[in-house]
């Protein structure tokens, strides 16, 4: 998985992972393309993989996050760009493409999807184009939160000397899970069919 962009917020937990290690976790999700995901390829004839018979080509790039909390929810707005190529230049031409923004809270779970199009308008003589996306990704605060005995472990000070100076408070199963729990993904990507996603994994 690509991770293409981030946000933070105020409250962002600074987690220190033994002597004079910090890394900053915050309870927005993390914006990125799944991978297998982040491009699309039509051809003519539909149904065919001969390179020979490429039509359209895009990419989804430049996704960025803007996160905030509103009452309960947390909301991460996310943009991004497609980019698109065809091979016949010849007059005008839109071509629409589905794509998905998810919520996956531990790397597995889904908890949300909503899927949405883009579409890419050729002018004429033209073989390239730039189109722009969006979505929004919701999560429970609550959800995002780690328990008060996980944020007291993680951010207990350690000194040099101390017996568990340089054991990372990730390295316990229950803290690792409680974060793993806590951590969301905002993840957006082409919808892509069976065989569509196929191709991209396999070419």
């Amino acid at each position: 998985m690509l991770v293409l962009g981030g946000c933070r917020r105020t409250g962002d937990l600074e987690v220190e992972g033994g002597v004079g290690v910090t890394a900053v976790r915050s309870a927005c999700p993390i914006a990125a393309v799944p991978a297998g995901t982040g491009d699309i390829t039509l051809f003519n004839p539909a149904g065919s993989t001969d390179s020979r018979a490429i039509d359209v080509t895009a990419i989804i790039t430049n996704v960025r996050a803007e996160c905030g909390q509103t009452g309960n929810e947390i909301v991460s707005r996310l943009t991004f760009d497609v980019q698109g190529s065809r091979q016949n230049a010849d007059g005008a031409r839109d071509v629409t493409l589905p794509y998905f923004v998810s919520v996956v809270r531990g790397g597995t779970q889904v908890v949300s999807k909503r899927v949405g199009s883009v579409t890419l308008r050729f002018a004429p003589g033209e073989a390239r184009t730039t189109a722009k996306g969006d979505g929004t990704a919701v999560i429970d605060a609550a959800a995002a939160t780690l328990p008060d005995e996980v944020r007291a472990e993680l951010t207990r000070r350690r000194r040099a000397g101390d017996q568990d100076a340089a054991i990372d408070p990730l390295s316990t199963p229950a803290v690792r899970q409680a974060v793993l729990s806590a951590t969301f993904e905002a993840l957006v990507g082409f919808q892509l069919t069976e065989a569509q996603l196929r191709y991209n994994v396999t070419r």
